[in-house]
């Protein structure tokens, strides 16, 4: 079974960067679609960018477009996500998803998420 784990989450100010990686076991992420999500106090789980299993094609939300870059190491079982620029905004609890994969990173939606990393918290603050 497919377990992933998120690091990387912490404190930063306002223009700060931060590296989330996700690391898998268990299975090989080839097969996988995967996917950055955050969830932000009192509000919905929204997907924040997904990858395709070669990591040739990426989708980011509008919010995030030029700040925040997906990559992956099917190598390494990995998948990164480099953040920018970040604002208060940003702040949340990031997870980590796969995606069976027919599903595209077009289909960046919580809901066809299949496997769940547990998060890790950004907090974006000065």
């Amino acid at each position: 079974q497919l377990q992933l784990v998120e690091s990387g989450g912490g404190l930063v100010q306002p223009g700060g960067s931060l590296k989330l990686s996700c690391a898998a076991s268990g299975s090989t992420l080839d097969f996988y679609t995967i996917g950055w999500f955050r969830q932000a106090p009192g509000k919905e789980r929204e997907g924040v960018s997904c990858i395709s299993n070669s990591g040739g094609s990426t989708n980011y939300a509008d919010a995030v477009k030029g700040r925040f870059t997906i990559s992956r190491d099917n190598v390494k079982n990995a998948v990164y996500l480099q953040m920018n620029s970040l604002k208060p905004e940003d702040t949340a609890i990031y997870y980590c998803a796969a995606m069976l994969s027919f599903r595209g990173p077009a289909e960046c939606r919580p809901e066809f998420g299949d496997y769940w990393g547990q998060g890790t918290q950004v907090t974006v603050t000065s």
